[in-house]
């Protein structure tokens, strides 16, 4: 019977080349998320450029804008072309964006309503090199549909974020990076999947921007006389508000 030897003892030098399954792997390019509880997560450090994002949502267009708007700022600082949305279950609001660093004029709306259109259009935007970001809603894209984005993600450097149901967690993906998003007054952000271990607790994130959290703060001091002065109030929110929030 042969004999088992000891591996080779190891340079000191080659451990820091090792990946080990506890380390995070290092991303070639990324944008930071803005978050820093979020970036401690990730891989590199932020947003992977040149990769599928998938972000699962229980409700359409859920803390979109507040997850994504300060990386999306920084993303459209380093490419003069557009942040391209397809599908887009809301209209975003302009005057809210600008106020918060992303200018409404560069945003690029694309409607389309069936399936293939929506594909269509995400890989065709991907294509242009100027683009900074794509953002695409494709609730019933299949694995093989969203590989092909992710190779066209690939090849330009492009930052892409696609949106699907809860219901696809059960389904596989080409992502880096898979994330699921829920909560209401609090953002409740799960990582399913990155190049790494896992993480088994949710991550917490503020839901509003701090502006909107501080409207909200003052409406919850208001008595009920005073809320029932408030133009909106008997729906909770005042129009301003609901505007405002509805980007967050």
């Amino acid at each position: 019977m042969p004999c088992l030897s000891s591996p080779p003892p190891v340079a000191p030098g080659l451990l820091a080349q090792v990946w080990r399954v506890g380390d995070l792997a290092a991303e070639e390019a990324v944008v930071s998320s803005g978050h820093a509880g979020l970036d401690s997560h990730l891989p590199g450090g932020g947003w992977p450029l040149g990769s599928l994002i998938e972000v699962l949502q229980q409700r359409p267009g859920q803390h979109v804008w507040q997850l994504l708007l300060p990386g999306l700022v920084q993303a459209s600082a380093s490419r003069a072309g557009p942040i391209v949305l397809v599908g887009s279950p809301h209209e975003p609001f302009g005057p809210c964006l600008n106020s918060l660093g992303l200018p409404c004029e560069r945003l690029l709306c694309v409607q389309a309503q069936d399936a293939p259109a929506r594909l269509w259009a995400t890989e065709q935007a991907l294509r242009c090199a100027e683009v900074a970001a794509v953002l695409a809603w494709l609730p019933q894209a299949r694995s093989a549909q969203l590989r092909r984005l992710h190779l066209a993600a690939r090849q330009q450097g492009s930052l892409l974020f696609v949106f699907r149901g809860w219901n696809a967690r059960h389904e596989a993906s080409p992502a880096r990076l898979r994330l699921s998003v829920a909560g209401v007054d609090a953002m409740e952000l799960h990582i399913l999947k990155r190049r790494g271990p896992t993480v088994a607790l949710p991550l917490r994130l503020p839901a509003f921007s701090a502006r909107v959290s501080a409207l909200l703060h003052a409406r919850k001091g208001l008595t009920g006389a005073d809320a029932l002065a408030v133009p909106g109030a008997s729906h909770g929110r005042s129009r301003v508000l609901d505007r405002s929030a509805a980007i967050a």
